[in-house]
């Protein structure tokens, strides 16, 4: 009887023993199964990563070896690279995996529609590198919109400056070569040689506009501005175009400008008050009121220039300040315009840390608003300025 049960022990130890073996098997084999499907995930960058990324000016993104996002830059996320812990983009997702696979750094252009920037894409200049040996990789994607904005603009410039002084040139050719041949009859002669000072002059204003728009255009704030008498700008404008004025019948009138005095250069602000008071002599009616009114509020000096001209279409109001725009071509080469004076206002009250804003309606006149901040608000701000600087240092 003892040994039956000893027997009946040592098989029941025998078939535990089994089972177990079968378990520890099969365990053992689910295991290398999935190690291949499920790589190890790093859970932190390499030493010093993290303090480059959060360096970068682009916008930065790093994939694990299962290709989810294991740090983004906040650019990214808001550019809609980035989502969670997925990199949307499927172009940039390919490239990462092929410079995991063979290590070679790769560069690309891509564009991304971001909603909050309107209908346009957004332009990124890509590179994807390895990061090392540990199976990360590095994505940076540098925002071009605005370089290729500029480039635009550049070219545009180009364009146009080109075509406004090749027009005065040909004339000047062709009227030249009309005198020459015209040389036994004077009258013909007077009349071509007149011809010839108009398009002489327009190609001095040309080159006399460009030459103050690339002296102000991108210089900074005046650090030693000196004081100016708003009255004696408004009367040296008005002063410049009143022959232009009363050849059309066109009163001008100022108010407001007695005592007042603000900080600035004064040739400066000449040239943007002339600027303005001209077009709106040149695009009024005859026998209608140009007026120039100051009014002095709590932090600014607001000079208007009202006329009761032809006025501005809304489509083109935001445009008026560009350089070389023009809202009617003809009449503006009639009235001798260069399409640069509005853009020189612009910068001149950007260099005087002011502003210049526009309110018009076709039909009924225009008016533009020069915004300069008072003396004591100026001293303030320099103040302000100094303060920081201080501090910084």
């Amino acid at each position: 009887m003892q040994g039956e049960l000893l027997a009946a022990i040592a098989g029941l130890v025998g078939l535990v023993t089994g089972v177990a073996a079968g378990l520890a098997f099969r365990i053992s084999e689910t295991g290398r199964n999935r190690a291949p499907e499920e790589p190890q995930r790093p859970s932190a960058l390499p030493p010093g990563i993290a303090e480059v990324l959060a360096a970068l000016p682009s916008s930065a993104v790093v994939l694990d070896p299962a290709d989810r996002v294991l740090r983004a830059s906040s650019a990214a996320r808001a550019y809609g690279i980035v989502r969670g812990d997925e990199l949307v983009i499927s172009d940039l997702l390919a490239l990462a995996r092929q410079v995991r696979r063979d290590g070679v750094i790769r560069e690309t252009e891509i564009e991304v529609a971001v909603r909050k920037f309107g209908p346009d894409a957004t332009s990124f200049a890509v590179r994807v590198a390895p990061l090392g040996g540990t199976g990360l990789v590095l994505v940076l994607a540098e925002d071009q919109t605005e370089r290729r904005r500029v480039e635009a603009v550049r070219r545009d410039f180009v364009a146009n400056i080109s075509h406004e002084l090749k027009t005065p040139v040909g004339a000047l050719s062709l009227l030249a070569e009309t005198v020459a041949d015209a040389s036994d009859d004077p009258e013909a002669v007077r009349r071509f040689t007149g011809r010839m000072q108009q398009e002489a002059a327009r190609l001095t204003s040309v080159i006399q506009d460009l030459i103050t728009l690339s002296r102000i255009q991108g210089a900074e704030p005046m650090a030693e501005p000196d004081k100016v008498v708003i009255g004696e700008v408004v009367e040296e404008a008005l002063d410049a175009v009143r022959m232009a004025a009363d050849a059309k019948q066109i009163s001008l009138v100022a108010s407001g400008t007695e005592g007042v005095v603000i900080m600035g250069d004064e040739s400066l602000l000449v040239t943007a008050m002339r600027n303005l008071v001209a077009n709106a002599v040149a695009y009024s009616p005859e026998r209608t009121r140009v007026s120039v009114s100051v009014e002095v509020t709590d932090k600014a000096v607001e000079i208007s220039i009202a006329d009761q001209g032809i006025g501005i279409p809304p489509q083109d109001l935001e445009r008026v300040f560009e350089r070389f725009y023009r809202v009617d071509a003809a009449r503006s080469r009639a009235t001798g315009g260069t399409g640069l004076g509005l853009a020189i206002v612009k910068h001149i009250m950007t260099h005087h840390r002011g502003e210049v804003t526009v309110w018009s309606k076709e039909g009924s006149g225009s008016t533009f608003t020069l915004r300069l901040p008072r003396p004591e608000t100026r001293e303030r701000q320099r103040s302000g300025e100094n303060t920081d600087r201080e501090a910084a240092q």
